[in-house]
C-alpha cells in the first residue's frame, strides 16, 4: 500500500508563512503528478497547486506568486511553500499523487488526511 501523510499546518498570523510537506511512503515505483488541494468549511475542495513528474507546474490564480509547489523525487516528498498569508486560505490542505506502485501496470491516486492551515490574527 501507498501512504501520504501531510505536515506543517498550524497557525499563523496574517502575513506569515508556513511550509507544508506531503511525504509519500510505501510500495512506490514511481510518482506521477502531485498535488495541494484544500477544503475550507462550507466550500468545495479545490486545487491549490500541482507540479507533475517533469517539474511542470500550475496554480490557482488566487495562490500564484504566492505559493510555491517543489518536490524532492529521491525523498518521495512534495512541499508547498506559502507566503504572505491572508485569513482567506484557511482550510484544510491535503495532498495527491498518482502513484505507480511495484507490481502494479497503471497510476493509482491517492490522499493523504490534510493538515490544519489556520489564518489568524
Amino acid at each position: 500500500q501507498v501512504q501520504l501523510v501531510e505536515s506543517g499546518g498550524g497557525l499563523v498570523q496574517p502575513g506569515g508563512s508556513l511550509r507544508l510537506s506531503c511525504a509519500a511512503s510505501g510500495s512506490i515505483f514511481k510518482l506521477n503528478a502531485m498535488g495541494w488541494y484544500r477544503q475550507a468549511p462550507g466550500k468545495q475542495r479545490e486545487l491549490v497547486a500541482i507540479i507533475r513528474g517533469g517539474g511542470s507546474t500550475n496554480y490557482a490564480g488566487t495562490v500564484k506568486g504566492r505559493f510555491t509547489i517543489s518536490r524532492d523525487n529521491a525523498r518521495n516528498t512534495m512541499y508547498l511553500q506559502m507566503n504572505s498569508l491572508k485569513a482567506e486560505v484557511t482550510a484544510v490542505y491535503c495532498c495527491n499523487a498518482d502513484v505507480h506502485r511495484y507490481g502494479s501496470t497503471w497510476y493509482e491516486d491517492y490522499w493523504g488526511q490534510g493538515t490544519q492551515v489556520t489564518v489568524s490574527s
